[in-house]
């Protein structure tokens, strides 16, 4: 990556450029459901943005990552979801979303968090660790885009819930 980027956490004045560059990052992803930046602002308003990260460039932000609590059925504690991940079209496949990935994993690891679920595309997300977990499911989602990354140990076994801030459309 040649760009100067900073990774940072966001702060409340970061609230309507996340919203901007959310559905500018979305907006022509067909598979998308267009909800994405009423996901960040529900999760934002529940307390539920365990980390949410920013990039910025020259003072501007280009790129943004959540990271929120997830439920387990079996009891598994200390797992968490990443997503919605946001990067402006103009600046996409020039690893800012990776830059964001990599630092906000690593702060879950600091944490004390266990591992990390997503749903996404799996030719992007394998070169993160993240894999296809036999045993454990998103309901409603296909497995081939459900993915898991443990952090030590084992994946946890059972249903998975994302919060839910997940269910916002407007």
């Amino acid at each position: 990556m040649n760009l100067k980027i900073v990774i940072r956490d966001k702060t409340g004045a970061d609230a309507s450029a996340i919203t901007e560059v959310t559905v500018a990052a979305f907006k022509t992803l067909e598979i998308s459901s267009h909800t994405e930046q009423f996901i960040v602002s529900a999760l934002r308003a529940a307390g539920a943005l365990t980390i949410s990260l920013v990039a910025e460039l020259d003072g501007r932000v280009i790129g943004h990552i959540a990271f929120s609590p997830l439920g387990m059925s079996d009891g598994t504690r200390n797992w968490y979801g990443l997503g919605p991940v946001s990067v402006l079209p103009e600046y996409q496949r020039q690893g800012v979303g990776k830059a964001l990935i990599q630092e906000g994993l690593a702060r879950l690891k600091k944490l004390g968090g266990q591992g990390c679920c997503l749903v996404g595309h799996p030719d992007y997300y394998r070169k993160f660790g993240f894999k296809n977990t036999p045993g454990l499911a998103l309901a409603g989602v296909p497995p081939e885009v459900f993915f898991a990354l443990p952090f030590s140990g084992d994946s946890p076994q059972g249903t998975v819930s994302f919060h839910d801030a997940f269910r916002a459309n407007g």
